[in-house]
């Protein structure tokens, strides 16, 4: 809630607040006789650097496409999908049944199941018959392949990576390499008939919502990648989620770990309508058009460096950032995580965009596991119910903190909004709270905060005492705070025990930061003018009556103790901001 300055060093005791500081009607911070208002405080900007690792991502939503179909493209796919929608249906059982008992052959009676690669006949058939018969299941489908490059052997490359992963129909990249054992979720295999098709390949089953799973399927890739034949190739779509094809999000590192040569497969779709299987109703509009042209370019294989080699994160960039190049397309960082969030905002009524913080890159600077950013989301919902494209404005959030819109409101404010466009949207949220506020809301800082409130050291806080501080903080006397004091009285006994303060001020840490921006602007004013200050006081030596110039005096006090340390330009939660923001 209403934190100090933050911690204060190791091995420094902390005083509880000089509450000298404050007059007893709370008017307002003085300086000479003049209170401190927040019109004054807010001529002043806080330096916040960006770092570039935090700006927006290039692409804003790479899970979802935004093509309309025009009148005519939807006439023309309708009279074509009469015709061609049931031969192709037809056509398509067929060659499935007829792949899955090939399928079935191959795999009868084969002992050790996943864990042993079938050689012989059994691999040989797999290669030449599902081969065959997806080649011909794609052509009957309408898809015209064309092939750029050379298919890689065994020995050059264990490991084919193709991107960017947009539908189901990237299964083609299997037949033009072989059938070579691929990365799929352990819930495919379960399909009927296609489950036996997908079992004949031996497949690395994987499990997004296991980490055991996710360990032993890095643990069987290098197994694999390393055994010098004995399995096949192994394809990998290391972006592990479909996208619209207008980047290549993060790519995982599974295919890279075994520090093996990979060889990069870049798949296109050069049509005018679009190829994707997001949804049942793009797949079947795929399979209306009268033919939809692919393009597969197989690029050289790439060798990893020692470095590479050793850092698996640094190897997977690296081929991403190639295949980045010749598909002349951006990168960005987002991840399947991010897909999750974006569903869920959905589900909140905001913008699925909202959702997309490219989770992966903040959550390994910011320290943050997937279900506190889900957990922070319902909370930005909350606030930005009320407003229009699922982003907050100064008025939610003051609303939000149940205070009125003042100079060390928007101060607070402004540290949230990033990129200053006078809003806050779910990624500036994530940030801002784990950079500005989250660090300056530590038990220390509470405790320090409760102190301050609890002016007759009685243990509680009374709504008087809450009045006094809130309104000297933001500058506003006359400050109506009853309905903050009821929300934070759990017990509505009219006073606020330590444990109700400090459960509230855990739920809203923005509260820490509103009040240590509050201190920064008095400092930083304390600070301006303090050569005139010196004046004062020396004519307050020579001035027997000027009580101002003791209130000066007083109030310079304010930045120079235990609360406000005078050796700390910048508290806590700033300094973090400044450091990592």
């Amino acid at each position: 809630m209403l934190g100090g300055a933050g911690p204060a060093a190791p091995g420094t005791a902390v005083a509880p607040p000089n509450r000298r500081l404050m007059r007893s009607n709370c008017p307002g911070w003085w300086r000479g006789g003049v209170a401190i208002s927040g019109a004054s405080m807010a001529q002043r900007t806080l330096p916040l650097p960006r770092q570039q690792s935090f700006s927006p991502p290039v692409v804003p939503n790479p899970f979802v496409y935004p093509g309309r179909l025009s009148a005519g493209d939807k006439l023309r796919l309708v009279l074509l999908g009469i015709i061609l929608l049931p031969l192709r249906a037809i056509c398509m059982v067929i060659l499935l049944l007829l792949s899955w008992l090939s399928a079935s052959v191959a795999t009868f009676r084969h002992t050790g199941g996943a864990s042993v690669p079938l050689k012989g006949w059994r691999r040989s058939m797999i290669q030449a018959t599902l081969s065959c018969l997806t080649r011909t299941l794609f052509f009957v489908m309408g898809f015209r392949v064309k092939v750029k490059g050379k298919v890689a052997s065994l020995q050059e490359a264990p490991v084919f990576v193709a991107a960017p992963h947009s539908s189901f129909f990237d299964a083609i990249v299997s037949a033009l390499t072989g059938m070579p054992s691929i990365v799929s979720r352990a819930e495919n295999l379960s399909t009927p008939v296609f489950g036996t098709i997908l079992s004949s390949l031996q497949p690395v089953a994987v499990s997004r919502q296991d980490p055991d799973s996710r360990k032993s399927t890095v643990t069987e890739i290098t197994s694999r990648a390393l055994s010098r034949g004995q399995w096949p190739q192994i394809l990998i779509f290391p972006e592990g989620t479909c996208t619209n094809r207008s980047c290549l999000i993060t790519f995982k590192q599974g295919a890279f770990i075994p520090g093996v040569p990979v060889q990069p497969v870049l798949l296109r779709y050069p049509n005018k309508l679009v190829c994707s299987t997001f949804l049942k109703e793009l797949c079947i509009m795929t399979l209306c058009q009268l033919f939809t042209r692919v393009e597969v370019e197989f690029l050289p294989v790439y060798v990893p460096t020692e470095e590479e080699r050793n850092d698996p994160i640094l190897f997977a960039n690296r081929v991403r950032q190639t295949m980045a190049t010749a598909l002349k397309v951006p990168v960005t960082d987002h991840t399947f995580e991010d897909c999750r969030l974006m569903i869920s905002a959905g589900q909140l009524t905001l913008p699925m965009e909202a959702g997309l913080v490219e989770f992966t890159k903040i959550s390994k600077k910011l320290n943050l596991k997937w279900n506190h950013v889900r957990e922070q989301l319902d909370t930005f919902a909350a606030i930005a119910s009320a407003s229009k494209g699922g982003q907050i404005g100064i008025e939610e959030f003051a609303e939000y903190l149940k205070l009125p819109i003042s100079d060390v409101l928007r101060e607070l404010f402004l540290l949230f909004d990033r990129n200053g466009d006078g809003t806050i949207d779910f990624r500036e949220y994530v940030i801002g709270l784990s950079i500005l506020c989250n660090p300056a809301n530590t038990e220390e800082t509470i405790h320090m905060a409760f102190k301050l409130f609890d002016q007759d050291d009685d243990g509680t806080i009374t709504e008087k005492e809450f009045a006094c501080i809130i309104q000297s903080a933001l500058g506003l006397p006359d400050l109506d705070v009853s309905n903050l004091f009821k929300e934070i009285d759990a017990d509505e006994t009219g006073k606020l025990s330590y444990d109700e303060f400090k459960n509230f001020a855990l739920e809203h840490p923005e509260y820490a930061k509103l009040f240590t921006t509050y201190l920064e602007l008095q400092r930083h004013q304390l600070g301006i003018s303090e050569e005139d200050d010196n004046i004062q006081s020396s004519e307050a030596k020579h001035t027997p009556i000027r009580k101002p110039a003791v209130l000066v005096s007083e109030t310079r006090s304010t930045a120079r103790n235990k609360v406000c340390p005078a050796d700390c330009e910048e508290d806590n939660s700033s300094t973090s901001d400044k450091k990592d923001d």
